[in-house]
């Protein structure tokens, strides 16, 4: 059986006519993954994945009104003619299909001002609201916590701070009592509040681990992904997200999830922020460092911290995925493994390319099963 990345391999062409042949005799109708058609990038600075965003928005403040009087050659006493100002711009979240991420979304979100009011009745322009885009199915909080928006549609918007009024001019004032009125308004400011800013769904798969597990080797061998590879812990300290394409035109996205540790649910370290990347993750892998004694018991630490956060979050599809099974002490481990674990298994080596194609079989499996038959479900609800 030929590996994914196996240096012996002579040509891409041969590894995947071995595949299909391999499919062929097996019957199976699951596709097969493809090579990607671009070469890694070179960028020195990887890009990582934004799931969750603190935001301050500011609307835009409205255009003050002008105290102004007509003087004509005829009439030196023409009257008041101050415009009004122009309405400050709202800030909007719109649902877009075409962002993936909050990596575009800053901090402070602040709208346009409004024009201020002319002479000789002009009124100033209305500032133009700014739409941020955001993927669908995002979902906005309030400071104190409360849902106040969920984007799951597309195109649909939320305003989160709406502009200010724009300032009367004089000429509003003009009453049968007062023909001159010295008077105008200032232009309204625009709200300010702050929100939170999440992404329901991050990745099709999550790979779920201890620190050093091989998290991010195995992303960057299945995908075009640069993660930071270092042999030290929390290399990782935010989500790397991975495309693996198939034959079928299907992409199935697959994130390296920052490791987890023992009390990460008592937000040890960054436990919960860690745990909450999991959270927006449709299934889970865990990897497994098989070269460590007894594994098994990571898997039991990993499954513990994932109940006492969300109890939910077992209930998704599961595979356990042995890694380091180039080195002598993961092969007297795996036996153990398999007879301490109930979970289905498999043996890779994400370093050296080792039955990356069964694992990738059996992600594209989970995803036809589990995951594209939900979202199926939910897309015929709405």
């Amino acid at each position: 059986m030929f590996s994914l990345l196996d240096p012996k391999c002579i040509t891409w062409s041969v590894v995947r006519r071995a595949l299909w042949q391999q499919r062929l005799n097996k019957s199976d109708t699951t596709a097969v993954a493809l090579t990607s058609k671009k070469s890694k990038s070179a960028r020195k600075v990887a890009q990582h994945f934004v799931d969750m965003r603190r935001v301050r928005a500011v609307g835009g403040k409205g255009g003050d009104g002008l105290i102004s009087f007509l003087q004509l050659w005829c009439n030196e006493t023409a009257g008041p003619d101050g415009g009004d100002g122009g309405n400050g711009g709202h800030v909007v979240f719109q649902a877009s299909s075409n962002v993936r991420d909050l990596n575009h979304v800053t901090s402070v979100l602040k709208g346009e001002d409004g024009e201020k009011g002319y002479n000789k009745d002009c009124h100033g322009k209305s500032a133009d609201h700014i739409i941020i885009q955001v993927p669908v199915g995002t979902i906005i909080r309030s400071s104190s916590g409360k849902v106040v928006g969920d984007l799951k549609v597309e195109g649909t918007m939320f305003v989160a701070a709406r502009g200010g009024a724009g300032g009367r001019g004089n000429h509003f004032f003009v009453s049968p009592t007062e023909q001159a009125p010295k008077i105008a308004e200032y232009g309204a400011d625009g709200e300010e509040l702050q929100y939170v800013v999440e992404v329901r769904s991050m990745a099709h798969v999550g790979l779920i681990g201890f620190p050093n597990a091989g998290k991010s080797t195995l992303l960057q061998a299945i995908s075009r992904a640069r993660p930071k590879i270092a042999p030290y812990p929390f290399t990782t300290l935010k989500p790397h997200l991975g495309m693996i394409q198939y034959d079928d035109y299907e992409q199935v996205a697959v994130a390296d999830l920052p490791g987890l540790m023992p009390g990460s649910h008592k937000n040890r370290g960054l436990g919960i922020a860690f745990l909450k990347h999991a959270e927006r993750c449709a299934s889970l892998l865990y990897l497994l460092d098989l070269s460590s004694s007894e594994p098994w018991t990571h898997l039991e630490t990993l499954q513990y911290e994932l109940s006492q956060f969300n109890s939910e979050l077992l209930e998704r599809p599961q595979v356990v995925v042995a890694n380091k099974l180039d080195l002598p002490e993961a092969k007297k481990n795996l036996p153990l493994l398999k007879e301490h674990v109930n979970l289905p298994i498999v043996a890779i080596s994400a370093k050296m390319g080792t039955n990356l194609e069964e694992l990738l079989h059996i992600i594209k499996e989970m995803y036809e099963k589990y995951v594209k038959k939900s979202e199926d479900d939910e897309s015929d609800m709405l």
